[in-house]
């Protein structure tokens, strides 16, 4: 007898005629589906629950869908896809940036999307890595906890990081001093169909380069290097969390 949990979905969409019978076919399709209708009320309910994957729309009344994915982003580090009837390269690319997992845009096959929400979560289950519970990355007087996604500087102030930004700098700590490519790091960060968006992981590592560089600028942390991707010029190590 299976007696595995089922995956939670919070569907946020102010279309009834749409949310309803989305929800009705994801409930078919083996996930447990909890609705709202506004973000307002995706707020509401994250406070009494946890998701593991929020299906979000982006033109919503009130406060909109990419705002509410910059929260889920930075506060709960929840994967997101946002649906959308807006397809524009540039629309995607926003998305992206502030940290959804990934964008599907209206009208969509409800199969695509149940295969879409599958890879994402894939994603999210395999992680960067499979941190121990007790160990921090250091580098350069920066040190990262992967089980909080807290990052501090060398005087043990906090810096606060997107998920996105927190992927790719894991991206870089797993590998350091390695050339990344732009394929490789969109993979890794954002996978599926993440090669439509080059630009996305350029913009990614300037905001991750004004948070730990000294100079932005003139980045040594984390180095362009040219017709290749780009390196953490750091030495890595691993360290027991402070008590």
């Amino acid at each position: 007898m299976n007696t595995a949990t089922p995956v939670s979905l919070l569907l946020v969409d102010d279309e009834q005629q749409l949310r309803e019978p989305l929800a009705d076919y994801l409930s078919r399709q083996g996930f447990a589906v909890t609705q709202a209708a506004s973000a307002a009320e995706a707020r509401s309910l994250l406070r009494d629950a946890r998701p593991d994957l929020v299906l979000l729309d982006v033109m919503m009344p009130g406060e909109d869908g990419l705002s509410l994915c910059r929260h889920l982003s930075e506060s709960q580090a929840i994967p997101t896809i946002l649906l959308t009837a807006r397809g524009e390269a540039t629309d995607r690319i926003v998305g992206l940036e502030i940290g959804a997992d990934d964008y599907v845009v209206k009208p969509f096959e409800p199969r695509e999307l149940v295969a879409r929400i599958r890879s994402v979560l894939r994603r999210a289950a395999k992680g960067p890595v499979a941190p121990v519970e007790d160990e921090v990355f250091e580098f350069d007087g920066w040190q990262l906890d992967p089980l909080k996604r807290r990052l501090t500087d060398a005087e043990g102030v906090m810096v606060s990081i997107s998920s996105v930004e927190f992927r790719l700098l894991m991206a870089f700590l797993e590998h350091p001093r390695q050339v990344l490519d732009r394929d490789r790091l969109l993979d890794m960060v954002q996978g599926r169909e993440a090669h439509l968006f080059d630009r996305a992981v350029d913009n990614q590592i300037s905001r991750l380069r004004r948070k730990i560089e000294v100079d932005s600028r003139n980045p040594a942390l984390i180095q362009t290097v040219w017709g290749g991707g780009y390196m953490l010029a750091a030495d890595v190590r691993k360290v027991r969390a402070a008590e």
